[in-house]
């Protein structure tokens, strides 16, 4: 990894040729998540499918360092006039230096750009580098009667990969109208 210097880190539209770096940083920050108590069994990273429809949706931003090297990564997709975020990841050498803030606040500029209504998201509850950072760009957690039907699948569609239900929350950002 190049030296840590946060002026020199850019984000960009992630390209097709960057997937393979995105998936290695998905990979890293997985153990982050295993060490923190927010992810069990196997890794699981973003398949290429998955990578080429936040790609295509114009919602994958990378963050680059001066180097050209990819350190983290944000991918979502328009979910019915919302974007929903499927991914975000820092590599654990870069994360808790601004990168992942960066990122999202640079995806939620281009949501807001295509006049989305806001941005959704599910996520560990727990886990300090998710729910409670998330919260501090303004997202809310829902509660199960605020869910739409679409966040209540993607909940259980995690819990049947693994991931504890009762630390998985789905989140919500409503733009503010212009």
């Amino acid at each position: 990894m190049p030296s840590k210097d946060l002026l020199h880190v850019h984000i960009r539209p992630a390209l097709p040729a960057d997937s393979p770096a995105l998936q290695q940083i998905e990979f890293f920050a997985f153990e982050t998540l295993r060490m923190a108590g927010a992810a069990h069994g196997p890794l699981q990273t973003s398949s290429d499918e998955e990578l080429q429809t936040y790609h295509d949706a114009g919602f994958l931003l990378a963050a680059i360092t001066s180097d050209g090297e990819p350190v983290g990564y944000v991918g979502g997709y328009d979910a019915g006039r919302w974007l929903h975020i499927g991914e975000m990841d820092v590599h654990p050498q870069w994360q808790r230096q601004g990168v992942g803030r960066r990122l999202m606040l640079a995806i939620l500029d281009e949501a807001r750009k295509h006049r989305l209504l806001g941005a959704t998201l599910t996520t560990d509850r727990l886990a300090p580098f998710n729910a409670a950072f998330y919260a501090s760009l303004g997202f809310s957690i829902l509660g199960a009667a605020d869910r739409s039907q679409r966040l209540d699948a993607l909940l259980k569609a995690e819990a049947a990969k693994g991931l504890d239900p009762g630390r998985r929350v789905a989140m919500q950002l409503e733009f503010q109208p212009a």
